[in-house]
């Protein structure tokens, strides 16, 4: 499911880059949490085309470390030993935009290129790579004034505390509703983008709230705010999705059960793939723009059947990127 739109010219005008022999560089992934199944699909993808390309002879290592703690000061610290351990770059998902920007500078200063993706870094050297998740939140509460244009009360699913795209896509979702006041927040969770989580952060909120008509979301909490819902006793309200196969097939069930028309988005993990490519460019050679964006996944009505096939049971809709697809991405954001 290809969302870069990729046109002939802008790879042409990628490829005429000078270019380098990158068969004796070796990068490294940086990863501060994988505790759900976007993160488990994301390293996925990195292993899958790291390792290809590794085998292709492209680069010499494309090796991936997961702190445990989720703590910036792990991360930090985990940077800085790539950095004496000579990787000449490190593809970086960050737990904070800022508190790593001193193992980020290090990094920099030592000669290595820095590429962070999702979870963007701010310091200037570094390039990153990310949706506009503040768009993704607003677009949801668009979606909800088309469905449910008398409006009424929502519960809003955030993320991980503290980490960027939280921050983000809760921004974005209260914007939306300033745009749209027929809606009105009404209780605000952190689900951690995990459903098991979710589901027990919506059960215990769920008595102390009014009648709810919509679910705005940031990924991975919809199946368990639907699980939620229907063990308390209320009635499913529109809840918005965020790609996960698991909540896509209960879209599914409810569609041919009753009806139930939703939209579900979410940045692909296959992002990742994207952002080794970038770092690979950088190393080869090529004029890259400091700031890359890339669209989000959407699946509508009408291409969730076909999205649901492609979805391996546990995992999340994404895509790999190619060489090729990065080259495009760079070239249209010159």
């Amino acid at each position: 499911m290809k969302r870069l739109l990729l046109s002939a010219a802008a790879i042409a005008m990628a490829a005429s880059a000078v270019q380098a022999d990158t068969s004796d560089k070796r990068i490294a992934l940086s990863n501060n949490y994988a505790g759900n199944s976007w993160r488990q699909a994301m390293l996925q993808s990195w292993e899958e085309v790291g390792s290809q390309a590794v085998k292709d002879g492209v680069v010499a290592a494309a090796d991936a470390f997961t702190t445990s703690e989720n703590q910036a000061t792990e991360q930090a610290a985990q940077i800085q030993n790539m950095i004496l351990q000579g990787y000449d770059a490190i593809v970086v998902n960050a737990a904070s935009p800022t508190a790593l920007n001193g193992a980020i500078k290090e990094a920099c200063d030592a000669g290595v290129t820095v590429v962070s993706f999702d979870g963007i870094v701010s310091e200037p050297c570094a390039w990153r790579i990310a949706v506009d998740f503040k768009e993704m939140g607003r677009q949801q509460v668009e979606y909800l004034a088309t469905r449910l244009p008398d409006g009424g009360n929502l519960l809003e699913i955030r993320g991980l505390a503290g980490v960027f795209v939280d921050d983000e896509i809760s921004a974005g979702i209260h914007a939306g509703v300033e745009e749209n006041p027929q809606f009105k927040i009404v209780g605000s969770v952190h689900g951690d983008w995990a459903q098991d989580v979710a589901q027990k952060a919506v059960a215990g909120v769920l008595p102390s709230l009014p009648d709810v008509v919509g679910v705005v979301t940031q990924g991975g909490d919809g199946y368990g705010a639907a699980q939620a819902f229907k063990a308390g006793g209320r009635d499913t309200p529109l809840i918005v999705l965020g790609n996960r196969q698991d909540e896509m097939q209960w879209w599914a069930d409810q569609r041919d059960a009753n009806g139930y028309e939703t939209l579900s988005l979410s940045i692909a993990p296959g992002v990742a793939s994207l952002a080794f490519w970038v770092a690979q460019q950088v190393l080869d050679g090529a004029e890259v723009p400091k700031d890359l964006t890339v669209p989000f996944l959407k699946v509508t009505q009408d291409t969730l059947d076909e999205t649901l096939a492609g979805t391996p049971e546990g995992s999340v809709a994404t895509t790999n990127y190619s060489l090729e697809d990065a080259k495009a991405a760079i070239a249209s954001s010159m």
